[in-house]
């Protein structure tokens, strides 16, 4: 399909206005380059499942912040929007002072370049894109509006992706967690990993 993002192209550009610390600052992707970025795409403010995940990732930013990553959580509501959802408590279904920006996409734009918006819906899928520090898209996940993602299964795919960049010989294996061993992608090489399991 003519247009679709892939893994290994660099990651669209944007500016948008977001919601930093309860303030609207103008920021783009380009922003963070030397850093990773965890790109969470959520349908909307307010709404069920999205409060759980973006709670959820801001629960654990600094474990992100200290694997050099920033999160920014984007929906196609407006900043204002966005402002009233950081100072709602979680017990009301708000993310109260949310730990990254959350970007409005209100003109649909960032979504459509990520290739994330349900047009017949008018909301973004719950994509999720993890660029690396160079500005390349390293990972993509598209869920559905139903269900939500993992915190756990996107910082042990973000680790995995820093393996293999700090060590471009080795490869990660099936379930590869911190710490397990990697395998050299080699015909004779990779024996030593297959003997040892």
């Amino acid at each position: 399909m003519e247009g679709c993002l892939r893994v290994g192209q660099l990651a669209p550009d944007f500016m948008a206005t977001a919601v930093v610390e309860r303030e609207f600052k103008s920021l783009k992707l380009s922003d963070y380059r030397g850093k990773y970025v965890i790109l969470l795409f959520y349908t909307l403010d307010f709404t069920f499942v999205c409060p759980t995940e973006v709670a959820a990732f801001s629960d654990r930013t600094e474990e992100f912040v200290k694997l050099n990553t920033q999160i920014l959580g984007v929906s196609v509501d407006s900043e204002f929007s966005h402002l009233a959802w950081i100072q709602t408590a979680r017990k009301e279904g708000g993310v109260e002072d949310v730990q990254y920006p959350l970007v409005s996409d209100i003109k649909k734009e960032i979504s459509t370049a990520y290739n994330v918006l349900d047009p017949d819906a008018g909301v973004a899928l719950r994509g999720l894109f993890i660029v690396d520090k160079g500005g390349i898209i390293q990972h993509i996940t598209v869920n559905n509006l139903s269900f939500g993602r993992s915190v756990d299964e996107t910082l042990r795919t973000l680790k995995a992706i820093q393996r293999v960049q700090a060590y471009p010989d080795e490869v990660c294996p099936v379930g590869w967690q911190e710490g397990d061993k990697t395998m050299v992608p080699d015909p004779k090489k990779s024996k030593v990993y297959f003997a040892a399991i």
